[in-house]
């Protein structure tokens, strides 16, 4: 097996920052209710597909959207339209549990289906990141409305297929303008099924900023690193992004970092750590 460069592990660590400064924004907008949720959704596709086509303008015509994008384009809409709508009606500990434990075994099975296998090592990593964030954030989860919990878990199932087309993927731009700006269209929709408040300006510019940097480009170094890496990785890795809005959240919102949170965070970095390096000597 090659060994993971250095500078495939510094472009996967650039992702879960973006992802976990993603949360972090989509909490601000909703919490102070500076915008609804499906106007969150679309401004936050829009701009992503704005910000990648205009990188994209020397390739425009392969930047364009076409059938064989419709796994990506479907999927990445209906993860964010569902993680959004979900976050309306529950806290943040319990969505990060749900959704992150929804996508490592959604990436498990689907893996598992197309005939990959782990290593002992790995299987060890992944249960040893499952349990860190479980005792990090159950204390603090509480129980969530059903309708709230599935749609958490259909974004974490959504995101799964998107992260598994990405390893597949030729250019990572390319592919991921062409999903934002498909999803972009769908995200039209929402708008005339979900009645949202008034379109504050602070909401708008950070459903901005969530899909021009920490959503477009963010995705678009997931894509440029997931051929890099084994479906396991891919996936436990990512159990690192509530650590990470954790931190954000103490950062930029104040909430209190606590022994528990650092402990956790230890053992769950201890974990995926494991799975990396089974993956290595497999």
């Amino acid at each position: 097996m090659t060994r993971i460069s250095l500078y495939t592990l510094v472009l996967l660590a650039l992702a879960i920052v973006a992802f976990a400064g993603n949360s972090v924004l989509t909490r601000l907008a909703l919490t102070q209710n500076l915008i609804g949720a499906a106007e969150f959704t679309f401004v936050r596709l829009l701009s992503g597909a704005v910000i990648l086509l205009v990188l994209c303008r020397s390739s425009m015509g392969l930047a364009l959207p076409t059938w064989r994008d419709a796994t990506g384009i479907i999927s990445l809409f209906t993860y964010a339209i569902a993680f959004t709508l979900a976050y309306l009606e529950m806290n943040a500990a319990t969505g990060a549990l749900v959704l992150f434990a929804t996508v490592q075994l959604t990436m498990i099975m689907i893996s598992r289906l197309r005939g990959a296998r782990m290593s002992a090592l790995e299987y060890s990593g992944v249960a040893l990141a499952f349990a860190g964030l479980a005792w990090l954030l159950l204390p603090n989860a509480t129980a969530p409305p059903v309708h709230a919990a599935a749609l958490m878990a259909t974004a974490g199932i959504s995101w799964g297929f998107y992260t598994l087309d990405g390893r597949g993927a030729g250019s990572p731009i390319l592919k991921t303008a062409r999903n934002f700006s498909g999803a972009a269209v769908l995200g039209i929709l929402p708008l005339f099924f979900f009645a949202g408040i008034d379109w504050h300006w602070r909401g708008v510019a950070l459903a901005i900023a969530s899909g021009a940097i920490t959503s477009a480009l963010g995705y678009v170094i997931w894509y440029r690193v997931l051929p890099q890496i084994s479906v396991a990785i891919a996936g436990t890795s990512q159990l690192a992004v509530p650590l990470v809005a954790a931190a954000g959240g103490a950062l930029l919102i104040g909430e209190a970092l606590t022994l528990r949170l650092l402990f956790g965070s230890l053992v769950v970095l201890a974990g995926i750590a494991l799975a990396v390096f089974g993956k290595k000597q497999s």
